[in-house]
């Protein structure tokens, strides 16, 4: 039986998809793959609302997050962080040499622009690093404004982890200032995971011209220098995950249609923020609630290992507490091609065990 997965990714992938990773193999350097690329890029261009240059990586997100902060970061980065990965941005820079500083929220508090200017007065960072939806406590940064202090600073790069929250919440990346802006395929797009794709500023590339030893494989003006060429990549790339996205973008941009996929996913967000607050408490500051996954305080000290047991065999899966709050809280994502009624299917599954 297959799982409805409500967990923060992989999610359930329609079957069409599925079907398109089935595409007959083509050549990486022929003139059908290039065409793919560029369509691919094209329509990533539309959905992150920007005109920078579009590239993809068989890695995931994490490996754009390594490429980006080890290919910009010159001086020194501030690293703000409201979660686990938050904090995965400031391991990557120490496990790779990079001066960072890591600045925390409070727990369930975001990262504000208040923050973002007290470390920029300092004078001391050249990189700033964002999570704008963080999986760990469901909690939506706001990019919009970090972006208008950081207009302020022009030497600073801004980099946004938008792993969980592209294509499931509005990110105008030319809009907020993002010179690097990273997601993957597993999560909102409703892809399997496998792929990464990102939009890079020439604010960012003229910075990684400036900055040595940056590796091979995830040296960003490698990847960009083929891509700027001739759509193409350094190495050999996934194309059956392109012949997917690709599908799955056109479904996005002309079958859906974004606005109706945002109001979507904030429909869903709203339905289990209600239900969560008439049965238990939300862990994240309101205001700031992600759109794609709701962290849930688990205040009737219920088991969670138990009830994610059951829903098992009913057919369900959704996510224990990240790190410090397994047990103390729970995770249901709504995000990809989810559906309503499947939503509220879970939510009168988990009243019944519960007894709610």
């Amino acid at each position: 039986m297959e799982l409805k997965l409500f967990i923060p990714g992989p999610v359930n992938v329609d079957q069409e998809i599925l079907e398109k990773l089935a595409t007959p193999q083509i050549a990486h350097r022929s003139k059908t793959a290039t065409q793919l690329q560029r369509d691919i890029s094209e329509k990533l261009q539309k959905l992150m609302y920007t005109e920078n240059l579009i590239i993809l990586s068989t890695t995931s997100g994490s490996g754009i997050m390594e490429m980006a902060i080890k290919s910009c970061t010159k001086k020194r980065a501030a690293v703000f962080s409201v979660g686990a990965f938050g904090d995965r941005w400031y391991k990557m820079a120490v496990s790779n040499n990079i001066p960072a500083d890591r600045f925390k929220s409070e727990a369930g508090m975001p990262t504000t622009p208040e923050m973002v200017e007290e470390a920029l007065k300092t004078g001391l960072y050249d990189v700033v690093t964002v999570t704008h939806n963080e999986t760990s406590a469901g909690i939506m940064n706001p990019v919009y404004e970090i972006g208008e202090v950081i207009k302020k600073y022009p030497n600073i790069i801004y980099l946004v982890d938008a792993v969980s929250s592209l294509a499931g919440a509005k990110i105008e990346v030319d809009k907020c200032g993002i010179d690097i802006c990273l997601t993957s395929t597993q999560k909102c797009i409703g892809l399997p995971p496998g792929l990464s794709m990102a939009s890079v500023s020439e604010k960012a590339i003229k910075r990684a011209e400036t900055v040595e030893n940056k590796g091979f494989y995830l040296d960003l003006l490698n990847v960009v220098n083929r891509v700027k060429k001739d759509y193409q990549y350094p190495t050999t790339p996934s194309t059956p995950h392109m012949w997917a996205l690709d599908f799955q973008l056109n479904r996005i941009l002309n079958e859906e249609g974004l606005e109706n996929r945002f109001n979507r996913h904030t429909e869903l967000a709203n339905v289990v923020r209600a239900w969560a607050q008439k049965h238990f408490a939300l862990y994240a500051l309101e205001g700031y609630r992600s759109n794609t996954v709701t962290t849930i305080l688990n205040t009737k000290g219920n088991s969670v290992v138990d009830l994610n047991k059951e829903l098992a065999t009913r057919g369900y899966m959704i996510s224990n507490g990240y790190g410090d709050l397994k047990e103390k809280a729970f995770r249901i994502a709504h995000m990809a091609d989810r559906k309503l009624e499947d939503l509220q299917a879970l939510l009168i599954e988990i009243e019944d065990i519960w007894k709610l």
